[in-house]
C-alpha cells in the first residue's frame, strides 16, 4: 500500500491539493498521513524563563492542531468514497521542510502531495516559499506540487523535460510511469536544449529512458529554448495541452536554478497545472 504525506496549513488551497492527491490514486490502496506542522513563538517563551508556560503553549498549539486536522478528515470522509484508502492525522513542532525530512524514512514515504498559493504579491508566481523550502530539502521523495486553481479532470499528457545527459536508474520513474498507467496519460519528452545534436552518451541515455516506459505511450519533442528554460518549458506544456509536468531533481541544472528563490521571483514557473519533482 503506498504512503503518501499531504502537509497542509488549512487553506483552500491545500485542501485541494489533498483532493488532488486522492483522485490521482483512485484506483491504488493508499494510506494518506495529514500533516500539520505549528512552530511556537520562542522568544516570547524564552522571554518568560518559564517552562511550565512554555510547555502549555506547545501543548493548546498541538491540540488546536490536532483539531483542525480532525474536522479536515470529517471534510475528506464527505466527498471521498475510495474504499482501498485510508487516513491518519500527524502533528508537529517544527519547520515544514525539515519535519518531511524527518517522516520520509520513519514512515518509509512513496509520495508528498502539497498545494501552493504561489507567491505573496505575485499571484502568477506558481512555487511559494514553503514549496520551494521543500523542493530542496527533500531529495530522498517524489513530490507534488498541485497550484491553487488547480482542478483535476484527466491527466491525458505529462510533459518530461530532459537533457539526456543522465542514466535513468531503475525504478526512478516509477512514481510517473504508475500516473500514466493509473490514467492512461501520453508522456511527452521535452528535449531542453539549445542544439540538438546528442553526443553518444545521450544516444544511450535516450535509449535507456525508452525501456523505462516501457508501454506507456509516449513521444519525443525537441523545440529551441529563446528564453529560459523555465518559460520554454511552459511555453511548451501549455502549447500541449498538458495536465502535468515532471522533472527529476538532479543537481547543478535546471531545476535546481529554478527552485533558487531570485530565479523563482523574477522569472516565476507560471504554470497552472501540476508540477511533480523527482529524486535523481
Amino acid at each position: 500500500m503506498k504512503k503518501i504525506l499531504l502537509p497542509t496549513d488549512f487553506s483552500g488551497y491545500a485542501l485541494n491539493a489533498i483532493f488532488t492527491a486522492i483522485k490521482l490514486q483512485h484506483q491504488n490502496p493508499c494510506h494518506f498521513i495529514l500533516l500539520h506542522t505549528y512552530e511556537p513563538d520562542t522568544r516570547n517563551i524564552s522571554s518568560r524563563q518559564n517552562s511550565v508556560r512554555a510547555g502549555t503553549v506547545h501543548d493548546a498549539m498541538r491540540q488546536d492542531s490536532l483539531n483542525k486536522l480532525e474536522r479536515t478528515l470529517e471534510t475528506i470522509s464527505k466527498v471521498s468514497n475510495y474504499d482501498a484508502h485510508t487516513f491518519s492525522v500527524k502533528a508537529k513542532s517544527g519547520d515544514l521542510a525539515t519535519v518531511i525530512s524527518e517522516l520520509i524514512p520513519k514512515h518509509d514515504l512513496d509520495l508528498i502531495v502539497m498545494g501552493t498559493k504561489g507567491a505573496t504579491g505575485a499571484k502568477q508566481i506558481f512555487l511559494g516559499s514553503n514549496a520551494v523550502r521543500v523542493l530542496k530539502k527533500v531529495r530522498n521523495c517524489p513530490v507534488l506540487v498541485v497550484p491553487r486553481k488547480f482542478n483535476l479532470q484527466s491527466l491525458r499528457n505529462i510533459v518530461l523535460p530532459t537533457e539526456y545527459a543522465h542514466f535513468f536508474t531503475k525504478n526512478q520513474l516509477d512514481p510517473l510511469v504508475e500516473l500514466a498507467e493509473t490514467w492512461q496519460s501520453q508522456l511527452l519528452i521535452f528535449h531542453v536544449a539549445q542544439e540538438f545534436k546528442l553526443s553518444d552518451h545521450q544516444i544511450a541515455n535516450k535509449k535507456i529512458l525508452k525501456e523505462r516506459l516501457g508501454r506507456i505511450n509516449h513521444s519525443f519533442y525537441k523545440v529551441t529554448i529563446h528564453t529560459t528554460v523555465a518559460e520554454g518549458i511552459i511555453d511548451f506544456a501549455n502549447e500541449q495541452g498538458a495536465d502535468m509536468i515532471c522533472m527529476i531533481h538532479y543537481g547543478h541544472t535546471f531545476m535546481e536554478k529554478l527552485t533558487q528563490e531570485p530565479v523563482v521571483n523574477k522569472v516565476g514557473f507560471k504554470t497552472e497545472i501540476p508540477l511533480l519533482v523527482l529524486p535523481d
